[in-house]
């Protein structure tokens, strides 16, 4: 991988997750307790041997550039290996980054100054796990100039990716935008490969199609516009990530939504998770701060003595659950659930506070809020939409440092 460089698009706004957007960029939204978003597309890099890597930043990266600093200066700059952030800075004209591709092209200068062979064009907001190196194998063997990683869906699903057609010999012979009948992948009518947008380019290559793109009135992207101009003077082809002995869809979720981030999350406390984040042979790092032990308190309240639960649940350093129940659930560090407090099916983020007899229930619990004595989160539809963001499948959403009474 010392003819790589890698580029990480982490300036995304992220809309649909409002408000957990609100005052962050996507990929710092915390997830699976202890993590950001970015942490696994950079624990990727990390365990594929990938030593140059820049972080391209544009809407509100204070708290990512924070994270970036505490969790991630493991490398050597005397070595040549860095992890560095880099802000938008209007390197190419008046305008910020326009687009996935305009964000690589205003940044032409450090791929150049970088003398890598090979760019990986990666988002910081998915979460998966991928070896970048059997990636590179696959674009060497077939000789390619650009390849896109793709996974398989169902056709009824597809319509919400970009969809790659390929044909015999993993070439692009046809790229969808998010296209209302996608067409299958060959020896299947059900199944169909989508863009994981996760791309890899011959450097050279990569200049002169994004010189071009430059040069025209579009939205300067690489599915919509630069994928599909590189079919007709280049060699694109289509790295299918998928388990090599089962020959199954390996786990890949873009957190797109608030929807999706719930589902996500939530899939982590199944009994055998698709992602599993305890496997040592490809650890996801992250930032651990300073907490004491996890624990659970019984409390003794009014003569009745109850003990703190903790069911189908994983929960971070310095949490104490003090007489509560907290189930299938995620706890991040600092959080207090007081006595009789109930939550179900819920995420909540660093040093919330949850009263006594406050009941809780799918609901994503955004850090630093008072839930108070009493309160109840996802249980009344319709008060829940009066003060909060409730989303299409009734999650409940609190933004950052609310306080809820009763």
């Amino acid at each position: 991988m010392r003819s790589a460089l890698a580029m990480i698009l982490a300036g995304g706004r992220g809309k649909r997750l409002d408000p957990l957007t609100k005052d962050r960029t996507k990929p710092a939204v915390p997830f699976g307790g202890i993590y950001r978003l970015i942490d696994f597309t950079l624990s990727n890099c990390v365990n594929s041997g990938m030593r140059r890597i820049y972080v391209l930043t544009q809407y509100k990266s204070d708290s990512l550039n924070r994270h970036l600093s505490l969790a991630w200066r493991i490398y050597n700059r005397e070595l040549g290996e860095y992890i560095d952030p880099i802000p938008a800075q209007q390197r190419l004209g008046n305008s910020w980054y326009q687009g996935t591709a305009d964000a690589i092209y205003q940044n032409i200068a450090l791929i150049r100054q970088s003398g890598a062979k090979y760019l990986f064009v990666l988002s910081g907001d998915h979460i998966y796990k991928m070896d970048y190196r059997l990636m590179l194998d696959f674009h060497e063997e077939h000789h390619a100039e650009a390849t896109l990683a793709a996974l398989e869906k169902p056709v009824k699903t597809a319509s919400a990716f970009g969809v790659a057609v390929i044909d015999s010999e993993d070439r692009l012979i046809d790229f969808q935008e998010k296209p209302e009948c996608p067409r299958p992948m060959p020896g299947s009518d059900s199944t169909c490969l989508v863009s994981m947008g996760v791309y890899l380019f011959n450097v050279d290559f990569l200049l002169e199609a994004l010189k071009r793109d430059s040069e025209m009135d579009t939205e300067h992207d690489f599915g919509k516009n630069v994928i599909p101009d590189m079919m007709k003077s280049g060699r694109v082809c289509v790295y299918n990530f998928r388990n090599e002995k089962t020959h199954l869809p390996r786990y890949w979720e873009d957190i797109g939504t608030r929807d999706a981030y719930w589902q996500a999350s939530m899939d982590l406390l199944e009994l055998n998770p698709h992602f599993n984040l305890y496997n040592p042979l490809w650890p996801v790092r992250c930032y651990h701060g300073q907490y004491p032990p996890a624990r659970t308190v019984f409390a003794d309240d009014e003569q009745i003595g109850f003990t703190g639960n903790v069911l189908d649940s994983m929960i971070s350093g310095g949490c104490v659950v003090v007489g509560a129940t907290v189930k299938h659930s995620i706890l991040s560090p600092d959080v207090r659930v007081k006595c009789y407090a109930e939550v179900t099916d819920s995420i909540i983020m660093n040093s919330a506070d949850i009263g006594k007899n406050a009941k809780i229930r799918r609901a994503i619990i955004d850090k630093d809020v008072v839930v108070k004595n009493n309160a109840r989160i996802g249980f009344d539809e319709a008060r829940d939409r009066e003060r909060f963001s409730v989303t299409r499948k009734g999650i409940v959403v609190v933004p950052k440092g609310a306080v809820i009474e009763a």
